[in-house]
């Protein structure tokens, strides 16, 4: 998430760390026994991938719409509807990103308690308040504050005693 910030190679970077925070959360959930670890973080990932999808389709649903009317000779309806089109973009995917972050914060908070490593709630706590804040854009700096705590709270989770392996499927 932090290396989205590399030029070129920061999106594959970035999706690469997700994708191994993502099965470090199913191996977390697996060894607590706390299924519903996994399944908030997932939820929460759905949220993410839907809210993404829903910016680009109304995004440019609205930017060809606009510009159709400016092309048929509308001047100021064009620029309403662009910017009515990008104001509903906005607030529905801030809404989707505070869903998101509620079941985030859910699943940190399951892991806090699991794991007791506190860093991982005030990640989580940090994550909501910046998805919340990201409308007056003070959230984008809470929730890059949230990224660096999980990095550390991953980093305080104690290595202890490796987990029994799961029992044999019923023949």
């Amino acid at each position: 998430m932090l290396l989205a910030l590399v030029p070129y190679a920061g999106t594959v970077l970035s999706i690469i760390g997700f994708i191994l925070v993502l099965i470090a959360i199913k191996y977390i959930s697996d060894h607590t026994g706390d299924r519903t670890i996994f399944k908030n973080y997932l939820i929460a990932v759905i949220i993410g991938i839907i809210s993404a999808i829903v910016a680009a389709v109304m995004g440019v649903a609205g930017f060809l719409g606009s510009m159709s009317l400016l092309m048929a000779g509308g001047s100021m309806e064009a620029l309403t509807g662009v910017i009515m089109t990008l104001i509903a973009v906005f607030i529905v995917v801030w809404i989707l990103g505070i869903i998101s972050a509620i079941f985030i914060r859910r699943s940190f908070n399951s892991i806090a308690t699991s794991l007791k490593v506190k860093m991982f709630s005030t990640a989580a706590l940090l994550y909501l308040i910046g998805a919340i804040l990201t409308i007056i854009l003070v959230g984008a700096i809470i929730s890059l504050v949230a990224i660096i705590l999980q990095i550390i709270a991953f980093f305080q989770i104690s290595a202890g005693k490796a987990p029994p392996p799961p029992p044999p499927p019923p023949a």
